[in-house]
Parts: C-alpha cells; structure tokens; sequence
C-alpha cells in the first residue's frame, strides 16, 4: 500500500471528494494541537519521574524501572518517544 493513502484514509475512501484550502487548515491546526499536547504530555511524565526518583526512589522499583532506565527516560527532550 502507498504511504501517500495510509496517511489520508478520507481520500482513500472517497475519492472524488476535493479537499478546500478551509479542511487542510483545521486538520493542519488540529494536527498540530495534537503534537503539542503529546509533548506536554511527555514533558509532564518526565518530570514526575523525576521528582519520584528524587523523593521517593522505591516507586520507581515498583513500577518496573530501574534507576538508570529512569535516567534515560528522563534525559530525553519532550519531542522524541
């Protein structure tokens, strides 16, 4: 399967609707809202990893990490998974 149609199942569906300059901007915008969410979302996981590592180290054991796998998770910028 093409790249091209996996990423627009709307045009794969219906091919004979157009697409206005009005649809590619909210699905832009909204793609867009969705990113920055993730990375608000991951910014705010790795913080409190952190603060769990500082203040309460044991937790960290308890939800299956060790310290270094903590260390790494929370040394990675906010836009890489």
């Amino acid at each position: 399967m093409n790249d091209a149609l996996a990423s627009a199942p709307h045009q794969a569906a219906r091919p004979a609707t157009r697409v206005g300059p009005a649809d590619l901007s909210r699905r832009h915008l909204a793609a867009l809202r969705n990113m920055i969410t993730t990375w608000a979302e991951r910014k705010r996981l790795r913080w409190e990893l952190e603060r769990k590592l500082r203040d309460d180290p044991y937790l960290i054991e308890d939800i299956g990490l060790t310290r270094q796998q903590a260390d790494v998770e929370i040394a990675k910028p906010f836009w890489r998974a």
